[in-house]
Formats: structure tokens, C-alpha cells, sequence
């Protein structure tokens, strides 16, 4: 794969893309469309059938309607009233896209009973299948039992909406052996022995990270990640089919295939479902992630379910030699452009002219510089000031402020180059910091640490080990409301499970997970703070049993903001260590004013 083979992209937009004036036609448009249908009620989810994080333009029905464009929520659209169920990240953000007369935002995780509130009683709420899991139906059923009755039907946005884009439909590529480090027959071989083992006679795929990674397969049709997005039945024996757009099915595409899957559009899939329903056949399907309309379409055939996790999330999050070989590759590239972007920006913010769009296009210039850079691998989060304390702001030109000398700047970026994904967050100081600022700062760096330097045994989660991030900061009375950290693909999502650092995560580490490790604290109002590098779990050499992590980001940690006398010669021992380690690593790739800051920042403690 070569960077030719993606076309150049601006990696990030700054405009405002809600509207909240066209709230009020739009769900004038959407009730008139429930009248003439019938319903009472309209579910509009954030997701799309393949729940990703990024969405096509064309399959942003909640930002179209409600006017928000967070990467989590559902509205319910009543024949009166509307409310967005969004979760803490965008309690700031969802009020300001839309039109609050109109709609009512609920701090909710999920479906909070309030949906009541937007569905008569004896009424009908109406969704779309392909765009909700079976467990999302059951559980809003639940909250409406005895008051309305769910059904699925037709999508009804998108019988208002007469210039919805189409379904993207990019050029997809394939990796060699030396990017996949195992051949796509291997791992369908691999599947297969889990399909046996359960039993079961297919499964159905709906996760576009899982197909992307099981044929070594990439494409750009959503944005930050190399998604190709489609849909595949593998069956323990037989050929699998890939169910694709029909306009990006040709012989170049079968010759990929030929031997492993067979290319089909996706508007063959139903039928498919059905006909392994009709053989009476045991399928496989994660009720986690597969659209309602997959399991009950499969149901309704006469198919035995099979509802397990999706297997290819644990294969995938162990990342094999040749992947953890470009995802190091990748952190080098990254560490040369992140040393290019703090220098710069070192020379640049005490002049007090400095913005946070200037922050975030003077850095993906500097990535731009690789031309195996290709995208960034989410929107930057480039917080200035009191902006840093709002854990997922994305500045746009409306928000965009002016970063003033001597305030607190948080910056958490990543990218995706063809060897692997990188994610990076730095906290930098642009002069003297308060006495405050550096006794937090210090805090979420000991967490930081503490979590690097890590010892565990065999079976081990995230769950487990998230509060060594936290314990500095609880012993001063704060904390932090995120999770420390999240797993990360190998060219593929900046987000994947089944691992993470959270209480939530429950699947034990094992060797070749990437983690991302970002405490953090945030003081509303007034500043942000949160240090993350990537680090991949590994066999703890002479332990053993027990596993540790390997750091696999080099980019400097600024040494101006740290209260000396909080850290531990432990501590110091190993900020050292991470220095020389990055000075040694990026020092032979830059030169002049970059190679004589980078040796400062580097600096031993």
C-alpha cells in the first residue's frame, strides 16, 4: 500500500456544522412524515448499522434532525416534543447546536426512562432496525412496557432529507504480509476453529474493524479511520461473502478475494440471512454490535442464535509482530513531527498571537511533512485555557480562542500513517504556572507513571489496575471522570475494544494490547491537564506469569509544569529513562533549532 492510494485530505474542519434555525422545519418535516406512517414516535439514533465512531455524511441522521453532532446520542421525536439523550461529554456541547424551545437535552448513558416522556400512552414508537441492537430494543421496550409499544419500520429521516448524501464507496486496498503479519486464509482458518468450537454454522460480521482486519483490507470511507464499511457471513465451511456497495464490486476486487470470500452488494444481505435462517442452521452474531434487523431477520427464518462477543476483538486486539512493528514505526514518525510542532510551538505561544485552530494546523503541517501520514485519527482537541477543561471540546471558528501567555495549553491529537495509528495528548505551559497548576500537573503525571511502570499477572484487566492513575489525586480530595485509557487498532480505530484502563473493562490484558494511559484533571472554567502516551502490554521479561507495558510514544513531557518535590526518585528514575530513551529515538531525525530544543526538553530531572 502506498500513500498514492489515498487521496489527499484536509484532516480537519473548523466550521460550525450545526444549525440549530433548521431544527424547527426539520422536525416539522419528520412529524408530518410519523402522521402519514402513522406512528406516534421516532427514535433517531447517533449510530449507523455498523456503530463506529465516525459515521458518513449520509448516515448523520441526529446531527440532521437535532442539530448535534456528538459522537454519542438519540433523540426521540414525539408529536409535541423532542429530547436528545446525550451522555457528560456533550452536556455543554448539545444545548448549543440545538434548539433548546424545541427539543429537551437529557444527561442520560443510554435510554433513560424520560423516553416516556415523548411517547403517548397506548402509542407507537417507531425505529429503524438496521440502526439499533437487539439489547437496545429489548431495554427501551422495558422502559415503555405498558405505556406504548416499539415496532421497527422504514427510516423516516431519510424520507425527509432530499439531498441525504450517498453511501461512500472509496478505493480499497490490501495489506501485504509485512503490514498484516498474518494472511487473511490464516485468519479465516482461525475463525473457523471458533465457529466449531461453539458450535456454531456461520457468523455474521457487521463491524467494520473486524472485516478490515480479518481480509487485511483498508479504505477511507468515513473519516480518522481506514474503514472499508460492509458487511460478511463466514460460514465453517464454505466460502465467506462480503456484502458491499455494488458500484465497488470489479475483477479487481474478486481477484483480491479469490480463494477467501466472494463479492456481493449489499442488498443481497437479507436474503442471505434469511436463507441460513431456512437451513435451520446455528449463527453466530454479537447482540452487542449486529443490527436488530440481523438477528431478527435470522430469527424469523428459523436460525438457532448464537449471541457471543464478536470473535475477531480479541484476535485483533492482540497485535502480531509485523503490526506492533509499524505501530513503533508510526510513534517514530510521530515523535519527529510532535518535536518539529513543540519547538514551534515553544517560539510561538509567548507572543500571544497564537489560536487553537492555529495550534491544530501548525500540527498536522508538521505530520503533513511524512507522506505516509494520511489522516488525522480523530479531531483534535486543542483546549486553550479554560477550553482545556472540557474533556472533548473540538474548536471550530465560532469557539476558536486566543491562547494568552502564562495559561495552560492541552493538546490531544493522533494520526494515522500506513504503518500504524498514533494518539497523543500533552498538557504544555506557555510561561509560569501556579502553584495549583503544577501540584495537579504532577498528580496526573505520577498516575501516568505509575501506570507504565506496572507490574501484573496473568488475567489481569483494566479494571484492575485504574486506580494506580488515580491514587495521587484522590489523596488531595479530586479526581477525574473519564477512563484512564482505551485500546487502539494497528492502522485501524484510535478506539477498540475489548480492553481499555476503566472500570468498565473487564477483559484481561494479554501480550500485543495497545492502550492508550491518559490521566487527567480538569478545573472548570479555568484549565485542563491530562498527559497520555501509548504503551503495549508484553511478557514481563524474568517474571514469570506476569505481564508489563512497554511506552510506545516519543514525544517529550514538559518538565516546566512538575512540582520536583511530589516525585519519587522512582519517579524521576523514570521520566530520565523516557527521555534519554526519546532523545535517542528522534535526536538522529531532526536538525538545527528542533535537534537543540528537543535535547533541552529531554533534559534529565
Amino acid at each position: 500500500m502506498t500513500a498514492s492510494a489515498f487521496p489527499p485530505a484536509k484532516f480537519q474542519s473548523f466550521e460550525e456544522k450545526a444549525d440549530p434555525g433548521q431544527v424547527a422545519p426539520r422536525l416539522a418535516a419528520l412529524r408530518q412524515a410519523m402522521r402519514e406512517a402513522g406512528v406516534d414516535a421516532f427514535l433517531i439514533p447517533r449510530a449507523d448499522a455498523h456503530r463506529g465512531e465516525s459515521v458518513p455524511p449520509g448516515e448523520a441522521r441526529l446531527a440532521y434532525v437535532t442539530g448535534f453532532t456528538g459522537s454519542a446520542g438519540l433523540a426521540v421525536v414525539g408529536p409535541e416534543q423532542a429530547g436528545l439523550f446525550v451522555d457528560s461529554r456533550y452536556t455543554l456541547q448539545a444545548p448549543a447546536q440545538t434548539d433548546t424551545s424545541l427539543v429537551t437535552v437529557h444527561e442520560a448513558v443510554g435510554i433513560s426512562p424520560d423516553i416516556r416522556l415523548y411517547v403517548p400512552a397506548g402509542g407507537t414508537l417507531a425505529y429503524d432496525p438496521w440502526l439499533h441492537t437487539p439489547g437496545e430494543i429489548r431495554d427501551i421496550t422495558q422502559k415503555l412496557e405498558g405505556h406504548a409499544s416499539v415496532v421497527p419500520h422504514t427510516n423516516l429521516v431519510d424520507v425527509i432529507w432530499p439531498d441525504r448524501p450517498g453511501a461512500p464507496a472509496s478505493a480499497i486496498e490490501f495489506l501485504g504480509h509485512n503490514r498484516a503479519g498474518k494472511t487473511a486464509a490464516d485468519k479465516l482458518a482461525d475463525l473457523r476453529a471458533v465457529l466449531a468450537a461453539e458450535p456454531a454454522d456461520a457468523v455474521v460480521l457487521t463491524l467494520p474493524e473486524s472485516i478490515c482486519w480479518l481480509f487485511n483490507m483498508r479504505g477511507r470511507d468515513v473519516p480518522n479511520t481506514p474503514f472499508v464499511l460492509g458487511f460478511a457471513i463466514v460460514p465453517r465451511e464454505g466460502e465467506a461473502t462480503l456484502y458491499l456497495e455494488p458500484e465497488r464490486i470489479d475483477d479487481d476486487l474478486r481477484r483480491a478475494l479469490e480463494g477467501l470470500a466472494r463479492p456481493a452488494s449489499k442488498a443481497d444481505l437479507p436474503a442471505a440471512l434469511a436463507a441460513l435462517g431456512r437451513n435451520g442452521g446455528a449463527v453466530l452474531i454479537d447482540p452487542q454490535t449486529a443490527p436488530a434487523a440481523v438477528a431478527e431477520t435470522l430469527r424469523d427464518a428459523g436460525a438457532k442464535l448464537v449471541e457471543k462477543r464478536d470473535p475477531i476483538l480479541g484476535p485483533k486486539a492482540r497485535k502480531n509482530a509485523a503490526e506492533l512493528a509499524g505501530m513503533r514505526e508510526a510513534h517514530r514518525l510521530d515523535g519527529i513531527a510532535l518535536a518539529k510542532f513543540l519547538c514551534w510551538f515553544d517560539a510561538e505561544a509567548p507572543k500571544g498571537q497564537l489560536t487553537e485552530i492555529a495550534v491544530v494546523t501548525a500540527l498536522e503541517a508538521f505530520r503533513r511533512e511524512e507522506e505516509s501520514c494520511i489522516d488525522a485519527s480523530f479531531d483534535t482537541i486543542s483546549g486553550a485555557g479554560p477550553h482545556g477543561a472540557i474533556v472533548h471540546y473540538r474548536v471550530t471558528e465560532k469557539t476558536d480562542r486566543r491562547l494568552a501567555p502564562g495559561e495552560l495549553m492541552l493538546l490531544d491529537s493522533g494520526a494515522q500513517y500506513l504503518s500504524g495509528t498514533t494518539d497523543i495528548t500533552r498538557t504544555m505551559a506557555t510561561g509560569p504556572a501556579s502553584a495549583e497548576q503544577q501540584d495537579r500537573y504532577t498528580r496526573v503525571l505520577k498516575g501516568m507513571i505509575a501506570i507504565s511502570a506496572a507490574r501484573f499477572p496473568l488475567g489481569t484487566t483494566g479494571a484492575q489496575i485504574d486506580v494506580l492513575a488515580r491514587q495521587f489525586l484522590w489523596q488531595d480530595g479530586v479526581t477525574y471522570h473519564h477512563g484512564t485509557g482505551h485500546g487502539v487498532g494497528a492502522f485501524l480505530g484510535v478506539h477498540e475494544g475489548p480492553i481499555g484502563i476503566a472500570p468498565r473493562y473487564t477483559t484481561p490484558f494479554e501480550p500485543g494490547n495497545v492502550v492508550s494511559n491518559e490521566p487527567g484533571y480538569y478545573k472548570a472554567g479555568e484549565y485542563g491537564i491530562r498527559t497520555e502516551n501509548l504503551i503495549v502490554v508484553k511478557e514481563a521479561a524474568a517474571y514469570p506469569g506476569y505481564l508489563d507495558f512497554e511506552t510506545l510514544t516519543l514525544v517529550p513531557i514538559d518538565t516546566r509544569l512538575i512540582d520536583k518535590s511530589l516525585l519519587s526518585a522512582a519517579e524521576i528514575a523514570w521520566l530520565n529513562a523516557y527521555h534519554a530513551r526519546v532523545w535517542a529515538e528522534i535526536g538522529p531525525h531532526v536538525t538545527g533549532t528542533v535537534k537543540d530544543w528537543l535535547q533541552q526538553a529531554t533534559a534529565a530531572l
